[in-house]
């Protein structure tokens, strides 16, 4: 009587996920990859580096000073 039980919850199991899933939808209004007469959006031109900063080499600055401003508790008064 438990074997028949079991096989009666896989059933109603198995029913309730088949009756979650749906087939799949069409597709709409999306064009074939593999056509190459299909339509594509125009992009235009950007330059790789375009909106970059231009970074060059400045001159040197007393590292004693540079180190000191950004130590720990750098600003306080000993």
């Amino acid at each position: 009587m438990s074997f028949r039980r079991a096989v009666m919850g896989v059933v109603a199991l198995a029913s309730a996920v088949a009756g979650c899933s749906s087939a799949p939808l069409p597709q709409a209004a999306s064009p074939d990859p593999a056509d190459p007469q299909a339509p594509a959006a125009a992009m235009p031109y950007q330059p790789v580096l375009a909106g970059t900063a231009a970074h060059t080499p400045v001159g040197l600055k007393p590292w004693r000073e540079l180190n000191d401003s950004v130590a720990p508790g750098a600003g306080r008064s000993p």
